[in-house]
């Protein structure tokens, strides 16, 4: 019986150890967090009670310190897998795509710590946290997101990133949303929300832009295992993705308000490259399920529909821009998602294939 990806990366990570080993690792990451977060928490309130959510709240820090905590989780379990699995060498673009996972997994910390609180804080209306739950608290919430966080890291792959810039994409443009001063804004178009100097305008422009380098580093990541009968079919496919994922972070750069034309621009070409991507695809790559490239065909077709509706003055800009913009990244989740079934297909046939001659 053959090992699953997981175990043959925990003995690659851990020579002679088995997935028991990562666990415990990551238990101890957790174990440190938890110390140091409510360590510090005794200075920061003082050993006081803290309201649930909102300035100087016990969430508040919990976010925050565990947002901290993500990050450096997530350098930690990446080194790990570089220097103990990739001999020790670590490239230029592997140090973005590690501070990208490594934003990536902070921002999701602290928006999902910061919801949770806000939700509590409604459904216990006026309560404080006495001194000693808020340190057990705070260093609960960081010991769970330090272990979440280097497990996610040290066993990355296809599936989970995907899963990654899905939940971080989400989840930051509902916090720009929610946090805008315009409550307006979605009357002139999305990119309205990047338009100012306030906290939902940075976290906005810093979702697209980390979004962009996220996408990129699956690009690469999603393609490199596919194996297809077009000479220049991958890297082909691979160019499409990439433009997708600067374009997007170029898109964040360049505000709306400031570099229309660029701006545009780039939105424009993003949708444009999507396009080509989607109708080349069957030829570019004949080894995906059918499903798949009929499930394109039909994104491209509400894309078009939407956009007249758009012209006829029947929906909104923002309107069209928020469905296009779900679609587009629904349908890349899914590419990688059906790129890596390929090529764990094509690992499963590879071992058979050679039996099969040496009988």
């Amino acid at each position: 019986m053959s090992e699953d990806a997981a175990t043959r990366r925990s003995r690659r990570i851990f020579p002679g150890g088995t997935r028991s080993a990562l666990e415990s690792l990551s238990l101890g990451v957790g174990v440190v967090a938890f110390v140091t977060v409510a360590v510090v928490a005794l200075p920061v309130f003082r050993f006081g009670s803290a309201p649930i959510a909102g300035e100087g709240s016990v969430g508040a820090y919990a976010a925050i310190a565990s947002a901290v905590v993500a990050a450096l989780a997530v350098v930690a379990g990446r080194y790990l897998v570089h220097a103990r699995g990739a001999g020790g060498r670590i490239g230029v673009l592997d140090i973005v795509d590690v501070i990208a996972l490594a934003l990536a997994h902070a921002v999701i910390a602290l928006l999902t710590w910061t919801l949770l609180a806000v939700v509590f804080a409604e459904g216990f209306i006026g309560a404080e946290v006495f001194a000693l739950p808020v340190v057990i608290l705070s260093g609960a919430a960081a010991a769970v997101t330090g272990y979440v966080a280097f497990v996610s890291a040290s066993r990355m792959d296809l599936s989970l990133l995907a899963t990654v810039l899905a939940v971080f994409l989400v989840e930051g443009v509902i916090a720009a949303t929610l946090t805008a001063n315009d409550p307006n804004w979605w009357e002139m178009n999305l990119s309205a929300l990047g338009m100012t100097d306030d906290l939902s305008a940075r976290t906005f422009n810093l979702t697209v832009v980390v979004g962009g380098v996220l996408v990129t580093t699956l690009a690469r990541a999603a393609t490199s295992g596919v194996h297809t009968d077009h000479p220049s079919g991958v890297a082909r496919v691979r160019l499409c993705l990439v433009l997708i994922g600067v374009f997007l972070a170029l898109i964040g750069i360049f505000h709306v308000d400031d570099f229309f034309a660029i701006h545009t621009g780039f939105a424009s070409g993003m949708v444009v490259v999507y396009g080509v991507l989607v109708l080349a695809l069957r030829r570019w790559m004949p080894g995906m399920p059918r499903a798949f490239y009929a499930l394109g065909l039909v994104f491209i077709a509400v894309v078009l529909v939407v956009a007249v509706m758009f012209m006829r003055g029947t929906y909104t800009l923002t309107a069209v821009e928020l469905i296009g913009g779900v679609l587009i990244f629904a349908w890349l989740i899914l590419f990688i998602r059906n790129a890596a079934a390929l090529d764990a297909d094509a690992r499963r046939e590879a071992p058979a294939a050679v039996s099969a001659r040496a009988i």
